[in-house]
């Protein structure tokens, strides 16, 4: 099993949630998120010549669990539908998941994914 975390833009989080809904893929978790990456933020030009940098910028952090087999198609999934092909796009982290345990049945392993 493999935990997805990927960070994306939040107005491309309803686009997310139908794709990976339509993979079949329906447990997962988004939190709100500040930060930034290489981006480093965004200038913005204020009345009267004044500059504002913004360097911590609105995310969502998607989180789901998913079968090793399953996780090349949920980062495509993720990818196509997040994807607008500028600069703060997000970025995709993969991480080895030991054990799910369902807390309802008991159930563990991948039949509690």
């Amino acid at each position: 099993m493999k935990k997805i975390e990927a960070i994306i833009r939040p107005e491309k989080l309803n686009d997310v949630k139908q794709a990976l809904d339509d993979l079949g893929i329906h447990g997962m978790n988004f939190i709100q998120v500040t930060g930034r990456g290489a981006q480093r933020g965004i200038v913005h030009q204020g009345r009267g010549g004044e500059t504002v940098t913004v360097d911590l910028l609105p995310k969502v952090k998607l989180e789901v669990v998913v079968r090793d087999a399953a996780v090349d198609r949920v980062i495509d999934a993720i990818i196509n539908a997040a994807r607008t092909g500028n600069i703060g796009d997000g970025k995709i982290f993969v991480i080895p998941v030991e054990t799910a345990v369902r807390v309802r049945t008991g159930e563990r392993g991948d039949v509690a994914v």
